[in-house]
């Protein structure tokens, strides 16, 4: 008489495969966090490349100076606004995030970018602001740091005329020159 062939896994064989699948689970979710904070940090450094060259470009349309300022506060907030009249006319931190920069008499608020204290990426300025005049030309020069919580950093390096050039600090980031 003949027994019939049991197929099937073994508890064993299933706890080594599940052993498997955990380790390489754990593995790749602390990479694909990594990832998603690399990204923040690229997507900022972008936004804020893009908002430069933007603030070149009113500019010249408008034919009429046009800045871009800085701010932080001591929670950590940070923020800019571009806007037309002085460096001081406009405070970007004041309100409510979604609320419009305050701006003085004779100035007026074009964008304003907020960045809360939790944020997982920053920007820190050396300058508290630059000012874009009607032919494209910048002044002051600036480095524009875009760090991530993770502590890797894009600079935005400012040039006299207004180009922006992107770099790595540390060198170690694919796709961008070591600064």
């Amino acid at each position: 008489m003949k027994h019939p062939t049991q197929r099937g896994l073994t508890l064993i064989e299933l706890s080594v495969a599940l052993s498997i699948v955990a380790v390489t689970a754990t593995t790749a979710v602390g990479g694909f966090g990594e990832l998603i904070q690399k990204r923040r940090t690229e997507g900022l450094a972008a936004e804020l490349a893009s908002d430069l060259q933007f603030v070149r470009t009113e500019a010249v349309m408008r034919n009429q100076g046009v800045r871009i300022s800085f701010g932080s506060d001591a929670t950590g907030a940070r923020c800019y606004v571009i806007h037309t009249g002085p460096a001081e006319a406009c405070d970007c931190l004041g309100g409510t995030p979604t609320s419009p920069a305050a701006c003085a008499a004779g100035a007026a608020e074009i964008k304003t970018v907020r960045l809360p204290s939790g944020s997982r990426a920053q920007v820190q300025a050396n300058v508290a602001s630059m000012l874009y005049d009607p032919r494209g030309t910048v002044s002051p020069t600036a480095t524009l740091q875009v760090r991530g919580a993770d502590g890797r950093q894009l600079n935005q390096v400012v040039n006299l005329l207004g180009r922006v050039r992107t770099c790595a600090v540390g060198g170690a980031w694919a796709g961008y020159r070591a600064c």
